[in-house]
Protein backbone atom coordinates (compact mmCIF):
# COMPACT_ATOMS: atom_id res chain seq x y z
CA UNK A 1 0.00 0.00 0.00
CA UNK A 2 3.10 2.46 0.57
CA UNK A 3 4.67 1.18 -2.10
CA UNK A 4 5.50 3.57 -5.04
CA UNK A 5 7.33 6.99 -6.12
CA UNK A 6 10.13 7.91 -8.60
CA UNK A 7 13.51 8.36 -7.83
CA UNK A 8 12.68 11.59 -7.02
CA UNK A 9 10.48 11.16 -3.58
CA UNK A 10 6.94 10.57 -3.15
CA UNK A 11 5.24 11.00 -5.94
CA UNK A 12 2.53 13.77 -5.91
CA UNK A 13 -0.78 13.04 -4.61
CA UNK A 14 -2.90 12.72 -7.79
CA UNK A 15 -4.74 9.00 -6.46
CA UNK A 16 -5.82 6.34 -8.41
CA UNK A 17 -9.07 5.40 -9.81
CA UNK A 18 -9.44 3.17 -6.82
CA UNK A 19 -9.14 6.11 -4.61
CA UNK A 20 -10.40 9.31 -6.95
CA UNK A 21 -13.49 7.97 -8.30
CA UNK A 22 -15.14 8.22 -11.57
CA UNK A 23 -13.79 10.82 -14.03
CA UNK A 24 -16.30 13.85 -14.72
CA UNK A 25 -17.44 13.86 -11.53
CA UNK A 26 -19.60 10.63 -12.37
CA UNK A 27 -20.56 8.55 -10.06
CA UNK A 28 -24.89 8.10 -8.33
CA UNK A 29 -25.38 11.13 -10.08
CA UNK A 30 -24.64 13.62 -12.66
CA UNK A 31 -23.16 16.32 -10.23
CA UNK A 32 -19.82 18.56 -10.13
CA UNK A 33 -17.92 16.35 -8.08
CA UNK A 34 -18.08 12.55 -6.49
CA UNK A 35 -21.10 11.06 -5.13
CA UNK A 36 -22.05 11.17 -1.25
CA UNK A 37 -21.34 7.94 -0.85
CA UNK A 38 -18.31 8.42 -2.89
CA UNK A 39 -16.61 10.75 -0.83
CA UNK A 40 -15.81 9.33 2.57
CA UNK A 41 -14.10 6.45 0.01
CA UNK A 42 -12.10 8.96 -1.35
CA UNK A 43 -11.44 11.32 1.30
CA UNK A 44 -10.03 7.75 3.60
CA UNK A 45 -7.33 6.77 0.62
CA UNK A 46 -6.24 10.45 0.66
CA UNK A 47 -5.59 10.33 4.03
CA UNK A 48 -3.78 6.55 3.62
CA UNK A 49 -1.49 7.70 1.25
CA UNK A 50 -0.99 10.85 3.17
CA UNK A 51 -0.05 8.50 5.90
CA UNK A 52 1.76 6.18 4.07
CA UNK A 53 4.07 9.22 2.33
CA UNK A 54 5.05 10.67 6.03
CA UNK A 55 5.68 7.16 7.31
CA UNK A 56 8.07 6.52 4.14
CA UNK A 57 9.32 10.35 4.47
CA UNK A 58 10.51 9.63 8.48
CA UNK A 59 12.26 6.62 8.00
CA UNK A 60 13.96 7.44 4.92
CA UNK A 61 14.57 10.86 5.90
CA UNK A 62 13.64 12.24 2.21
CA UNK A 63 15.75 9.50 0.72
CA UNK A 64 13.77 8.15 -2.76
CA UNK A 65 12.21 4.84 -1.63
CA UNK A 66 14.43 3.16 -3.88
CA UNK A 67 17.03 3.18 -1.13
CA UNK A 68 14.44 1.35 0.87
CA UNK A 69 13.89 -1.08 -1.33
CA UNK A 70 17.87 -2.11 -2.00
CA UNK A 71 18.06 -1.60 1.88
CA UNK A 72 15.80 -4.35 2.42
CA UNK A 73 17.12 -6.68 -0.87
CA UNK A 74 20.34 -5.99 1.55
CA UNK A 75 18.96 -7.20 4.89
CA UNK A 76 17.24 -10.70 2.75
CA UNK A 77 20.59 -11.29 1.61
CA UNK A 78 22.11 -10.60 4.92
CA UNK A 79 20.15 -12.63 6.89
CA UNK A 80 19.98 -15.64 4.95
CA UNK A 81 23.86 -15.34 4.93
CA UNK A 82 23.71 -15.28 8.44
CA UNK A 83 22.10 -17.85 8.96
CA UNK A 84 23.97 -20.23 6.56
CA UNK A 85 27.50 -19.08 7.70
CA UNK A 86 27.93 -20.66 11.08
CA UNK A 87 26.74 -24.21 9.25
CA UNK A 88 28.31 -24.19 6.50
CA UNK A 89 32.07 -25.27 7.77
CA UNK A 90 30.15 -28.20 9.64
CA UNK A 91 28.47 -29.32 6.69
CA UNK A 92 31.33 -29.30 4.58
CA UNK A 93 32.83 -31.27 7.22
CA UNK A 94 29.99 -34.19 7.14
CA UNK A 95 31.58 -35.32 3.58
CA UNK A 96 34.78 -36.39 5.67
CA UNK A 97 37.16 -33.76 4.28
CA UNK A 98 39.97 -32.16 6.60
CA UNK A 99 39.38 -29.09 7.95
CA UNK A 100 41.54 -27.33 5.47
CA UNK A 101 39.26 -28.42 2.58
CA UNK A 102 36.10 -27.18 4.73
CA UNK A 103 36.93 -23.98 4.67
CA UNK A 104 38.07 -23.71 0.98
CA UNK A 105 33.70 -23.39 1.09
CA UNK A 106 34.13 -20.14 2.17
CA UNK A 107 37.69 -19.11 0.29
CA UNK A 108 35.95 -20.40 -2.75
CA UNK A 109 32.81 -18.32 -2.21
CA UNK A 110 35.07 -14.94 -1.80
CA UNK A 111 38.03 -15.34 -4.49
CA UNK A 112 34.85 -15.88 -7.49
CA UNK A 113 33.70 -13.22 -6.16
CA UNK A 114 36.14 -11.15 -6.37
CA UNK A 115 37.78 -12.35 -9.89
CA UNK A 116 34.50 -12.02 -11.65
CA UNK A 117 33.55 -8.72 -10.35
CA UNK A 118 35.01 -6.58 -13.45
CA UNK A 119 32.80 -8.91 -15.14
CA UNK A 120 29.75 -8.23 -13.13
CA UNK A 121 30.96 -4.29 -14.18
CA UNK A 122 30.52 -4.86 -17.70
CA UNK A 123 27.21 -6.28 -17.51
CA UNK A 124 26.12 -3.55 -15.68
CA UNK A 125 27.13 -1.33 -18.70
CA UNK A 126 25.43 -3.85 -21.17
CA UNK A 127 22.19 -4.73 -19.51
CA UNK A 128 21.58 -2.60 -16.89
CA UNK A 129 21.82 -2.53 -13.19
CA UNK A 130 18.00 -3.69 -12.59
CA UNK A 131 18.72 -6.83 -14.81
CA UNK A 132 22.15 -7.59 -13.28
CA UNK A 133 20.83 -7.20 -9.75
CA UNK A 134 18.07 -9.84 -10.59
CA UNK A 135 19.98 -12.59 -12.19
CA UNK A 136 23.02 -12.24 -9.66
CA UNK A 137 20.18 -13.06 -6.56
CA UNK A 138 18.70 -15.46 -8.92
CA UNK A 139 22.16 -17.45 -9.57
CA UNK A 140 23.01 -17.76 -5.50
CA UNK A 141 19.50 -18.40 -4.56
CA UNK A 142 19.23 -21.29 -6.99
CA UNK A 143 22.97 -22.27 -6.46
CA UNK A 144 22.26 -22.32 -2.87
CA UNK A 145 19.08 -24.11 -3.06
CA UNK A 146 21.41 -26.92 -5.19
CA UNK A 147 24.15 -27.13 -2.34
CA UNK A 148 21.16 -27.67 0.17
CA UNK A 149 20.94 -31.60 -1.82
CA UNK A 150 24.79 -31.62 -2.56
CA UNK A 151 25.59 -35.10 -2.39
CA UNK A 152 29.51 -34.68 -2.21
CA UNK A 153 31.94 -32.04 -1.37
CA UNK A 154 32.74 -31.27 -4.70
CA UNK A 155 29.77 -30.12 -6.14
CA UNK A 156 29.49 -28.21 -2.77
CA UNK A 157 32.31 -26.55 -3.97
CA UNK A 158 31.29 -25.99 -7.51
CA UNK A 159 27.95 -24.74 -6.38
CA UNK A 160 29.15 -22.69 -4.03
CA UNK A 161 31.26 -21.09 -6.14
CA UNK A 162 29.00 -20.33 -8.65
CA UNK A 163 27.43 -18.35 -5.77
CA UNK A 164 29.98 -15.89 -5.96
CA UNK A 165 29.34 -15.05 -9.15
CA UNK A 166 26.35 -14.27 -8.51
CA UNK A 167 27.54 -11.89 -5.39
CA UNK A 168 29.43 -10.30 -7.52
CA UNK A 169 26.89 -9.20 -9.89
CA UNK A 170 24.31 -8.54 -6.89
CA UNK A 171 27.17 -6.10 -4.88
CA UNK A 172 27.97 -4.67 -7.99
CA UNK A 173 24.80 -3.63 -9.60
CA UNK A 174 23.34 -3.04 -6.41
CA UNK A 175 25.51 -0.26 -5.52
CA UNK A 176 25.83 1.37 -9.02
CA UNK A 177 21.85 1.42 -8.54
CA UNK A 178 21.78 3.27 -5.52
CA UNK A 179 23.97 6.11 -7.06
CA UNK A 180 21.67 6.25 -9.94
CA UNK A 181 18.45 7.26 -8.15
CA UNK A 182 19.66 9.41 -5.38
CA UNK A 183 21.06 12.90 -6.18
CA UNK A 184 24.52 13.89 -5.04
CA UNK A 185 23.71 15.64 -1.88
CA UNK A 186 22.37 12.61 -0.74
CA UNK A 187 24.98 10.04 -1.63
CA UNK A 188 25.94 9.59 2.17
CA UNK A 189 22.45 9.32 3.53
CA UNK A 190 21.53 6.56 0.95
CA UNK A 191 25.26 4.50 1.31
CA UNK A 192 24.77 4.59 5.27
CA UNK A 193 20.70 3.16 4.32
CA UNK A 194 22.28 0.61 2.38
CA UNK A 195 24.87 -0.57 4.50
CA UNK A 196 22.42 -0.68 7.79
CA UNK A 197 20.10 -3.39 5.66
CA UNK A 198 23.55 -5.46 5.60
CA UNK A 199 24.29 -4.77 9.23
CA UNK A 200 21.32 -5.46 10.58
CA UNK A 201 20.86 -8.46 8.59
CA UNK A 202 24.09 -9.60 9.92
CA UNK A 203 23.24 -9.45 13.19
CA UNK A 204 19.73 -10.97 12.73
CA UNK A 205 21.27 -13.92 10.49
CA UNK A 206 23.13 -16.06 12.90
CA UNK A 207 20.80 -15.23 16.17
CA UNK A 208 18.52 -17.53 14.19
CA UNK A 209 20.78 -19.71 12.71
CA UNK A 210 20.98 -22.05 15.54
CA UNK A 211 17.57 -22.53 15.70
CA UNK A 212 17.59 -23.20 11.79
CA UNK A 213 20.26 -25.74 12.06
CA UNK A 214 18.76 -27.39 15.10
CA UNK A 215 16.25 -29.00 12.24
CA UNK A 216 19.52 -30.20 9.78
CA UNK A 217 22.74 -28.94 8.47
CA UNK A 218 20.98 -28.88 5.12
CA UNK A 219 18.21 -26.06 5.84
CA UNK A 220 19.84 -23.53 6.44
CA UNK A 221 20.78 -23.71 2.52
CA UNK A 222 17.08 -23.89 1.56
CA UNK A 223 16.29 -20.52 4.06
CA UNK A 224 19.09 -18.60 2.56
CA UNK A 225 17.18 -19.37 -0.83
CA UNK A 226 14.30 -18.39 0.41
CA UNK A 227 15.77 -15.04 1.65
CA UNK A 228 17.18 -14.87 -1.92
CA UNK A 229 13.91 -15.00 -3.30
CA UNK A 230 12.27 -12.67 -1.30
CA UNK A 231 15.11 -10.39 -2.39
CA UNK A 232 14.47 -10.86 -6.17
CA UNK A 233 10.67 -10.25 -5.37
CA UNK A 234 11.50 -6.87 -3.75
CA UNK A 235 13.62 -6.18 -7.10
CA UNK A 236 11.18 -6.96 -9.28
CA UNK A 237 8.25 -4.91 -8.09
CA UNK A 238 9.92 -2.09 -6.36
CA UNK A 239 13.11 -1.38 -8.55
CA UNK A 240 11.73 -2.30 -12.06
CA UNK A 241 11.16 1.29 -13.24
CA UNK A 242 12.88 2.94 -11.04
CA UNK A 243 13.45 6.68 -12.61
CA UNK A 244 17.21 6.91 -12.73
CA UNK A 245 19.58 9.93 -12.68
CA UNK A 246 22.65 11.16 -15.19
CA UNK A 247 24.27 13.57 -13.90
CA UNK A 248 27.87 14.52 -14.04
CA UNK A 249 30.55 13.11 -12.33
CA UNK A 250 33.94 14.03 -12.17
CA UNK A 251 35.06 11.57 -14.23
CA UNK A 252 34.93 12.28 -18.27
CA UNK A 253 32.29 10.87 -20.62
CA UNK A 254 34.14 8.35 -21.88
CA UNK A 255 33.84 4.34 -23.07
CA UNK A 256 34.18 2.50 -19.97
CA UNK A 257 38.08 1.56 -19.93
CA UNK A 258 38.70 5.37 -19.52
CA UNK A 259 36.16 5.56 -17.36
CA UNK A 260 38.19 3.56 -15.29
CA UNK A 261 41.62 5.19 -15.95
CA UNK A 262 39.88 8.82 -15.60
CA UNK A 263 38.68 7.68 -12.35
CA UNK A 264 41.93 6.18 -11.30
CA UNK A 265 43.73 9.29 -12.28
CA UNK A 266 41.50 11.48 -9.37
CA UNK A 267 43.16 11.72 -6.24
CA UNK A 268 39.27 11.27 -4.09
CA UNK A 269 38.67 8.21 -6.19
CA UNK A 270 42.12 6.30 -5.40
CA UNK A 271 41.47 7.59 -1.25
CA UNK A 272 38.17 5.76 -1.47
CA UNK A 273 40.12 2.89 -2.80
CA UNK A 274 42.28 2.61 -0.08
CA UNK A 275 39.92 3.45 2.73
CA UNK A 276 37.67 0.51 1.66
CA UNK A 277 40.63 -1.76 1.05
CA UNK A 278 41.57 -0.93 4.97
CA UNK A 279 38.04 -0.88 6.19
CA UNK A 280 38.15 -4.99 4.64
CA UNK A 281 41.50 -5.66 5.61
CA UNK A 282 41.38 -4.35 9.39
CA UNK A 283 37.30 -4.78 9.89
CA UNK A 284 36.09 -7.97 8.30
CA UNK A 285 39.36 -9.32 7.69
CA UNK A 286 42.33 -8.99 10.83
CA UNK A 287 39.88 -8.01 13.44
CA UNK A 288 37.23 -11.16 12.33
CA UNK A 289 39.77 -13.82 12.53
CA UNK A 290 42.03 -12.36 15.20
CA UNK A 291 39.82 -10.97 18.03
CA UNK A 292 37.93 -14.67 18.70
CA UNK A 293 41.67 -15.88 19.53
CA UNK A 294 43.48 -12.92 21.30
CA UNK A 295 40.38 -12.90 23.61
CA UNK A 296 40.89 -16.51 24.30
CA UNK A 297 45.04 -16.76 24.06
CA UNK A 298 45.93 -13.18 25.19
CA UNK A 299 43.58 -11.85 27.58
CA UNK A 300 42.73 -15.05 29.43
CA UNK A 301 38.66 -14.39 29.04
CA UNK A 302 35.79 -17.11 27.63
CA UNK A 303 34.34 -16.68 23.86
CA UNK A 304 31.54 -14.44 25.68
CA UNK A 305 33.84 -11.66 25.77
CA UNK A 306 34.48 -11.34 22.25
CA UNK A 307 31.08 -11.64 21.71
CA UNK A 308 30.58 -8.73 23.38
CA UNK A 309 32.94 -6.88 21.60
CA UNK A 310 31.54 -7.47 18.53
CA UNK A 311 27.98 -6.82 19.43
CA UNK A 312 29.60 -3.76 20.94
CA UNK A 313 31.17 -3.00 17.60
CA UNK A 314 27.71 -3.71 15.76
CA UNK A 315 25.42 -1.11 18.09
CA UNK A 316 28.16 1.48 17.59
CA UNK A 317 27.87 0.99 13.71
CA UNK A 318 24.26 0.93 13.91
CA UNK A 319 23.80 3.94 15.53
CA UNK A 320 26.37 5.85 13.76
CA UNK A 321 26.06 4.49 10.19
CA UNK A 322 23.05 7.13 9.13
CA UNK A 323 24.20 10.23 11.23
CA UNK A 324 27.47 9.40 9.43
CA UNK A 325 26.00 9.60 5.78
CA UNK A 326 24.36 12.52 7.13
CA UNK A 327 27.36 14.41 7.72
CA UNK A 328 28.86 13.46 4.27
CA UNK A 329 25.92 14.98 2.69
CA UNK A 330 25.92 18.35 4.74
CA UNK A 331 29.53 18.60 5.88
CA UNK A 332 31.67 16.65 2.78
CA UNK A 333 32.79 13.34 2.22
CA UNK A 334 36.57 14.54 3.02
CA UNK A 335 35.82 15.07 6.99
CA UNK A 336 34.33 12.03 7.35
CA UNK A 337 36.93 10.21 5.81
CA UNK A 338 39.75 11.59 8.01
CA UNK A 339 37.31 11.08 10.71
CA UNK A 340 36.86 7.50 10.38
CA UNK A 341 40.05 6.93 9.36
CA UNK A 342 41.45 8.24 12.91
CA UNK A 343 38.96 6.44 14.48
CA UNK A 344 40.43 3.04 12.87
CA UNK A 345 43.97 4.04 13.91
CA UNK A 346 42.91 4.78 17.65
CA UNK A 347 41.10 1.69 17.54
CA UNK A 348 44.01 -0.56 16.36
CA UNK A 349 46.09 0.95 18.54
CA UNK A 350 44.20 0.66 21.45
CA UNK A 351 43.26 -3.11 20.45
CA UNK A 352 47.10 -3.76 20.38
CA UNK A 353 47.86 -2.26 23.62
CA UNK A 354 44.94 -3.90 25.26
CA UNK A 355 45.65 -6.32 28.65
CA UNK A 356 42.03 -6.59 30.06
CA UNK A 357 37.98 -6.36 29.72
CA UNK A 358 37.61 -3.24 29.69
CA UNK A 359 40.21 -1.29 26.91
CA UNK A 360 39.55 -4.35 24.78
CA UNK A 361 35.78 -3.44 24.37
CA UNK A 362 36.41 0.51 24.44
CA UNK A 363 38.80 -0.61 21.16
CA UNK A 364 35.85 -2.91 19.39
CA UNK A 365 33.47 0.55 19.99
CA UNK A 366 35.70 3.24 18.53
CA UNK A 367 36.08 0.19 16.21
CA UNK A 368 32.52 -0.07 15.23
CA UNK A 369 32.61 3.78 15.06
CA UNK A 370 35.19 3.38 12.60
CA UNK A 371 32.81 1.54 10.29
CA UNK A 372 30.29 3.79 10.19
CA UNK A 373 31.91 6.13 8.95
CA UNK A 374 34.30 4.45 6.38
CA UNK A 375 30.83 2.46 5.35
CA UNK A 376 29.34 5.43 3.45
CA UNK A 377 31.69 8.33 2.86
CA UNK A 378 33.78 6.47 0.59
CA UNK A 379 31.05 4.96 -1.37
CA UNK A 380 29.55 8.93 -1.71
CA UNK A 381 32.89 9.65 -2.98
CA UNK A 382 32.77 7.33 -5.48
CA UNK A 383 29.42 8.23 -6.49
CA UNK A 384 31.01 11.86 -7.40
CA UNK A 385 33.55 10.49 -9.12
CA UNK A 386 31.84 8.62 -11.82
CA UNK A 387 28.64 10.28 -11.19
CA UNK A 388 25.24 9.26 -11.77
CA UNK A 389 26.42 7.24 -15.10
CA UNK A 390 26.72 3.60 -15.95
CA UNK A 391 30.38 2.96 -15.09
CA UNK A 392 30.16 -0.43 -13.65
CA UNK A 393 33.97 -1.54 -13.93
CA UNK A 394 34.83 1.69 -12.01
CA UNK A 395 32.27 0.15 -9.32
CA UNK A 396 33.44 -2.66 -9.28
CA UNK A 397 37.31 -1.59 -8.63
CA UNK A 398 35.95 0.08 -5.47
CA UNK A 399 33.94 -3.02 -4.56
CA UNK A 400 37.13 -5.51 -4.98
CA UNK A 401 39.22 -3.29 -3.33
CA UNK A 402 37.27 -4.36 -0.06
CA UNK A 403 37.43 -8.15 -1.12
CA UNK A 404 41.31 -7.60 -1.70
CA UNK A 405 41.55 -6.24 2.09
CA UNK A 406 39.29 -8.91 3.83
CA UNK A 407 41.08 -11.90 1.54
CA UNK A 408 44.40 -10.52 2.09
CA UNK A 409 43.83 -9.42 5.91
CA UNK A 410 43.13 -12.89 7.79
CA UNK A 411 46.68 -14.34 6.17
CA UNK A 412 48.63 -11.50 7.25
CA UNK A 413 47.16 -11.14 10.58
CA UNK A 414 47.73 -14.83 10.98
CA UNK A 415 51.68 -14.97 10.20
CA UNK A 416 52.04 -12.00 12.59
CA UNK A 417 50.26 -13.35 15.34
CA UNK A 418 52.14 -16.19 15.10
CA UNK A 419 55.51 -15.18 14.79
CA UNK A 420 55.48 -11.61 16.80
CA UNK A 421 52.23 -11.97 18.82
CA UNK A 422 49.15 -10.28 18.65
CA UNK A 423 49.84 -6.97 19.99
CA UNK A 424 52.50 -6.50 16.90
CA UNK A 425 49.76 -7.78 14.12
CA UNK A 426 46.55 -5.43 15.35
CA UNK A 427 49.75 -2.89 15.42
CA UNK A 428 50.19 -3.66 11.60
CA UNK A 429 46.30 -2.57 10.88
CA UNK A 430 46.90 0.58 12.53
CA UNK A 431 50.16 0.81 9.91
CA UNK A 432 47.30 0.49 7.11
CA UNK A 433 44.99 3.26 9.05
CA UNK A 434 48.38 6.03 9.07
CA UNK A 435 48.25 5.28 5.65
CA UNK A 436 44.42 6.15 5.19
CA UNK A 437 44.78 8.94 6.86
CA UNK A 438 47.39 10.49 5.12
CA UNK A 439 45.17 10.13 1.87
CA UNK A 440 42.17 11.30 3.18
CA UNK A 441 43.78 14.18 4.35
CA UNK A 442 45.52 15.21 1.24
CA UNK A 443 42.28 13.89 -1.20
CA UNK A 444 39.93 16.88 -2.30
CA UNK A 445 36.72 17.70 -1.64
CA UNK A 446 33.92 15.85 -4.00
CA UNK A 447 30.31 16.78 -2.64
CA UNK A 448 29.18 18.87 -5.19
CA UNK A 449 25.60 20.42 -3.94
CA UNK A 450 22.66 20.42 -6.97
CA UNK A 451 22.40 23.97 -7.17
CA UNK A 452 18.66 25.36 -5.80
CA UNK A 453 16.23 26.22 -8.91
CA UNK A 454 15.82 29.66 -9.33
CA UNK A 455 12.40 31.46 -8.15
CA UNK A 456 10.89 33.47 -11.21
CA UNK A 457 10.51 36.73 -9.97
CA UNK A 458 7.13 37.79 -9.62
CA UNK A 459 5.14 40.81 -11.06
Amino acid sequence: MCAGGGAGGDPPDTGDAACDGPPDGGGDTAGDGPSEAGAPRLLGCRRVRSHCAGVRRRLLGGLPPEVGALAGVAFCVALGFGILAPALPVFARSFGVSAFAATTVISVFALMRLVSSPGAGWLVNTLGERSVLATGLGIVALSSLLAGFAQSFAWLLVLRGAGGIGSAMFTVSAFALLLRVVAPEQRGRAAGTFQAGFLFGGIAGPALGGLVVGWSLRAPFFVYAATLVAAVAVTLVMLTHTQLRDDTGVAEQSAEATGLRAALRDRAYRAALAVNFGNGMVSFGLRTALVPLFVVESLRSGPSLAGAGFLLGAAAQAVLLVPAGRSADHRGRRPVMIGGSILLLAGMLTLSLSSGPVVFLLAMLVLGGSAACLGSAPAAVVGDVVGGRRRGVAIAAYQMASDVGTIVGPLVAGLLADSVGYGWAFFAGAVVAVVTVALTTTMPETLRRTPPTPVPASG
